[in-house]
Parts: C-alpha cells; sequence; structure tokens
C-alpha cells in the first residue's frame, strides 16, 4: 500500500468528513489506477447525512448510500487514514461481466446487429464466445469478417473443419490487448492473437498506407474496414477477409483442413488457393510431385507441353519463310538497280567514242 500511496496520495481524516462543502463529494480510489475502470466505477459518493452520519457508496448514478462511518481507527496525518465503515462498498455490477454492465449489449449480439452473423454464429458453436467474454474486463480487440467473405468463391469449407480448428481460427481473430486504430497505425511488432502460444506465433502484422490498415497473416492480406465498436477497453473491427494462420493453413495438402478447389486467381478474396500477385504463401498445388519419366530423355522436345511444340513449330517455320523472302527481295532490288547503271555508263561511252 505505501508504494501506491506514495504516487496516488488520498487522505482523508474524521475532520474532513465533517467539512465537505456543498455536503457531497466524490473521490478517486486506486481502482481508478487499474485501467480497467469505466465512467464513476472508480470513485465513491461520501455525503453527509442527518443527525451527524457520514454515508459512503458508488458514484455511480442511482447508487444508494449504503455504508456508514463508524469511526476512525489509524490516524498517520497527512499520510495515512484509516477509517471504519459498517459495510463494504460495492459499485453496482462491478462483480459481473463488464460486457453487461457498462456496454449494455452482449458480443454476439452487437455483431449480428451490425450484420456479421456468420461470425457471430460461430463464436456461438464453437463456444468461443466465453473466451471473448472473459477478456472484456483486461481489454479485447476483435477483427470480424463479413459475411461475404464467408461465401466468397475458393474460401474454406469451415463444415470440414474440426471443432479444435474453428477454435484457433476464432481466437486467431481476437486479441487480448485493446488495441484501437491509432493504436493498429502505430503499431510496428506483430500483433499477438489469442491464438498465440509456444507451439506456433498466430501473430499478425501490420502495413499502413495512408489511412488504410492491412493485417498480414502469412497466407494473405485482409483490410481493416470499418469500426463496429470501440470503447475504452473494447474494440471490434469489420475485415474484407478470413484472417487464416499460417499455422493452420499453410501445409501440405494431405494435412490441411480441406479447401473448396480453385482453378483460376482472384484478387480477392485471399482465401483461394490459386496464386495471385498478393498471395503471401505458395500454393499448396505447387507442391504435388513431377510425373515420372515415360523413356524420353530429358530436355527432348517430347518434355514440353504440345501446344507450346506446335507453336514453337509454326514460329520456326514462318521465320525461315520470312527470311527467304527477304533475301529474294534484297538480290531482285540489287541486281536491277546495278543493271540500269551498268546501262547508263555504257551510253555514256558510246556517245562519247562518237563524239570523238
Amino acid at each position: 500500500m505505501s508504494a501506491l500511496t506514495s504516487k496516488h496520495p488520498l487522505f482523508v481524516d474524521p475532520q474532513k468528513l465533517q467539512k465537505i462543502s456543498d455536503g457531497t463529494t466524490l473521490t478517486t480510489t486506486l481502482y481508478q489506477t487499474t485501467g480497467n475502470a469505466l465512467g464513476n466505477l472508480s470513485f465513491f459518493n461520501i455525503t453527509n447525512l442527518l443527525g451527524g452520519k457520514v454515508g459512503f457508496g458508488s458514484a455511480i448514478l442511482g447508487s444508494k448510500l449504503d455504508s456508514s462511518y463508524t469511526k476512525s481507527v489509524k490516524q498517520i496525518p497527512y499520510n495515512i487514514s484509516i477509517l471504519e465503515i459498517n459495510a463494504p462498498i460495492i459499485a453496482p455490477g462491478i462483480l459481473t461481466s463488464l460486457a453487461s454492465l457498462f456496454f449494455g449489449f452482449n458480443i454476439t449480439g452487437l455483431l449480428e446487429k451490425a450484420g456479421y452473423k456468420t461470425f457471430a454464429s460461430l463464436l456461438t458453436s464453437s463456444g468461443m464466445l466465453k473466451t471473448y467474454e472473459s477478456a472484456l474486463d483486461k481489454g479485447l480487440t476483435v477483427f470480424a469478417p463479413f459475411d461475404k467473405a464467408f461465401k466468397a468463391e475458393g474460401v474454406l469449407d469451415l463444415s470440414k473443419l474440426t471443432n479444435a480448428e474453428q477454435v484457433s481460427l476464432l481466437e486467431y481473430h481476437a486479441s487480448s490487448d485493446y488495441k484501437p486504430k491509432g493504436t493498429l497505425k502505430t503499431t510496428k511488432d506483430p500483433i499477438s492473437t489469442m491464438a498465440t502460444n509456444g507451439a506456433g506465433k498466430y501473430d499478425l502484422t501490420v502495413t499502413i498506407f495512408g489511412n488504410s490498415v492491412t493485417l498480414h497473416t502469412g497466407v494473405g492480406p485482409s483490410r481493416v474496414a470499418e469500426v463496429v465498436f470501440d470503447s475504452s477497453s473494447v474494440a471490434i473491427f469489420t475485415v474484407d477477409n478470413v484472417l487464416l494462420s499460417s499455422e493452420l493453413f499453410d501445409k501440405s495438402p494431405s494435412s490441411a483442413p480441406a479447401l473448396e478447389p480453385v482453378y483460376s486467381p482472384s484478387p480477392t478474396p485471399y482465401l483461394s488457393l490459386s496464386p495471385s500477385p498478393m498471395s503471401e504463401a505458395a500454393s499448396p498445388l505447387t507442391a504435388s510431385p513431377r510425373a515420372p519419366p515415360t523413356g524420353t530423355p530429358v530436355g527432348s522436345p517430347a518434355d514440353a507441353p504440345t501446344g507450346l511444340l506446335e507453336n514453337n513449330t509454326s514460329n520456326n517455320a514462318a521465320g525461315h519463310v520470312s527470311d527467304s523472302l527477304l533475301g529474294t527481295i534484297i538480290f531482285t532490288v540489287f541486281t536491277t538497280v546495278f543493271f540500269i547503271f551498268y546501262i547508263i555508263l555504257f551510253r555514256q561511252a558510246v556517245q562519247l567514242r562518237h563524239s570523238c
């Protein structure tokens, strides 16, 4: 207590209790130093009552003065004051979930109202909702994908994920820290998620372009689109794409969760397995072994696709024809010019001889 009181001095003795201006006042508590208190939760009310009594209660609007001053226990002037009261001072809801007390909503209800029903449904069915709610008192940041991100062509089939994989996926979409957008813009180190542990990194890196914030998973990028909710300890953002961790999805085809096959690249979203300029990991298809040789020596034309050989053959033939035609034209022009020049010289020689 001495370490706390030295930094946050607060001394209230019996004499001060009797001299409260206007008969009532609000005073702060050490709970304010935790950073978890919202509104007037960290304050209590001291009020002079009838008959010389002094009442104590929470500063939250509507709270009762359920505690009364009894006596002074110990006084060290200007340093320590210990006062006895007849009942504990309990702020309404301080022992319950902060979500229901201060925010007036449950997480899934907020997500559903904002239009993120698929993500909210996954939280409920997987049991991850309780994990999210348990982090509210310390801080929570959630990245909720749009519904259309789960329905885009080439996205993973959630029904083929095990419950453990679904839990890891949802843990990867949240951080047990409060990170408003301003903090994201200045973040240089990777962001730890609820899935971060010793077995895998499961972190997110951030890049900034102007006012735009983009999260990178190692599998693909996802833009932070909108702010759904932002309070003093909870931030919920929307993201363009489902966040796929490289620890879960950058594996060989035999061990990775089953994904829908995709045969053409798609710039949006990055859940497609086909390569694109924005992709950050090679497609599992690139890891497939080559077909065994069929007896044709390596490097022979048979190793090349038939269409490519046909194109090369036709291009070579066209090149030979063009070179032959060009040579014929040049030879004909040169011969004609030489012949004309020879005739002119011959005529001039004949005329000169006659004139002599």
